[in-house]
């Protein structure tokens, strides 16, 4: 999910930004502080938006950096278990597909790809339903449900696209066409 967050923070300006104006060089200070980052409690950093407030400053003699506190909102990309969300296919291995939704890619298993025998096929690089012919391949775009996040030293998020109205967006398109038909 994205959204737009709230924070308060101190932030250090390198002497070398001092004569930018105090707004700009506490903007430019914050996105070089954050942007980027992963926040197990907030998901990844994806941009400083706005400066909200900055407060009075403080030099260090040992340092010779101002440090200011300031107010700023950050967008930011935070999966959530559950969450419906809709990717591109940017890699097909035998053990599944990677999708990237947002700044990350996020792994189908080969057995959450859809209720069918699922072979990998090497040649042709994608992922085929034995009893309905359906192909995941890389360019596909897809929609599929978050089933987990881990945050560990690996940040891995794992998706289903075994249930109802999920899987290639070609497929439901099909699908779509069927029912009309009926």
């Amino acid at each position: 999910m994205y959204k737009i967050i709230d924070v308060k923070d101190t932030v250090r300006v390198d002497p070398e930004k001092f004569n930018m104006g105090l707004e700009k060089s506490v903007y430019e200070s914050l996105r070089e502080k954050y942007e980027g980052l992963l926040n197990p409690d907030i998901g990844f950093i994806l941009s400083v938006e706005d400066v909200v407030n900055v407060g009075e400053g403080k030099v260090l003699p040992e340092d010779g950096a101002a440090y200011y506190p300031a107010e700023f909102e950050m967008l930011v990309f935070e999966p959530q278990e559950h969450e419906v969300v809709i990717g591109e296919v940017v890699d097909v291995t035998e053990f599944g597909g990677f999708v990237r939704i947002g700044p990350i890619d996020a792994l189908i298993h080969i057995s959450q790809v859809m209720d069918d025998y699922v072979n990998y096929d090497e040649k042709n690089d994608s992922l085929d339903g034995k009893e309905s012919g359906k192909r995941l391949k890389n360019g596909d775009l897809v929609r599929a449900r978050i089933i987990s996040v881990s945050y560990s030293k690996d940040n891995k998020v794992g998706l289903t696209m075994k249930q109802p109205r999920l899987g290639a967006l070609k497929w439901l398109e099909d699908e779509d066409k069927e029912d009309e038909e009926e």
